[in-house]
């Protein structure tokens, strides 16, 4: 007797999800996981922040770039979250009157947590190559530590790796750089509160 064929997950599965839990298919798979942990949500508006100004606005930079935090994408059969994504402001010239997005992103980040670094270095990885998202950085906020590829046919060549006290100036953002320890903000002596003086 043939083994019943695994039922794939569908839109109206992803919706059902509780609202605390981020969803996504996933090779036809409902993959949920928590929240993101504050460390992780710090480093996710840093680096929006560091990149929205210059690239986004294009104050002190080239400009020309439209940035979304926890995007749904919709790439083919697959619906992902990344953590961040980048559009040249060419491909995505109007606002998506949907509540998804289903032109594949230009740059997109990944922060790894323990929940999420299976999928974001494994099948997302080659969902995003298969869709043609031209860059692709991981962000490892317990580490302290930034890898950055470029698409190469179907593969993911790595550009570079930056680590705690370095700054950032990977492509396809080499025009600005930053700290990237600025993306760690409790890491940050100068962001501790000073002792009180009591007289």
């Amino acid at each position: 007797m043939a083994e019943a064929a695994l039922r794939r997950a569908t839109y109206a599965d992803l919706q059902a999800v509780p609202d605390h839990l981020v969803a996504e298919i996933v090779d036809g798979v409902l993959e949920t996981h928590p929240r993101p942990r504050p460390r992780h949500a710090m480093a996710a508006v840093g680096l929006a922040g560091e990149l929205q100004v210059p690239f986004g606005r294009g104050r002190g930079g080239p400009g020309g770039w439209i940035f979304m935090v926890k995007p749904e994408l919709h790439l083919g059969t697959h619906v992902v979250v990344p953590d961040l994504a980048g559009w040249r402001r060419e491909r995505l010239p109007a606002e998506p009157e949907t509540a998804y997005v289903e032109t594949p992103p230009d740059w997109v980040c990944e922060i790894l947590s323990p929940s999420t670094t299976r999928l974001d270095r494994g099948p997302k990885r080659r969902i995003y190559a298969e869709a043609g998202v031209g860059h692709l950085w991981l962000l490892d906020p317990g580490d302290g530590v930034l890898e950055a590829f470029a698409l190469a046919g179907r593969q993911w060549l790595l550009l570079g790796t930056v680590q705690r006290g370095e700054d950032v100036g990977l492509q396809p953002f080499d025009a600005v750089t930053f700290p990237l320890d600025d993306l760690f903000s409790f890491d940050d002596p100068a962001a501790l509160p000073s002792p009180s003086l009591e007289t």
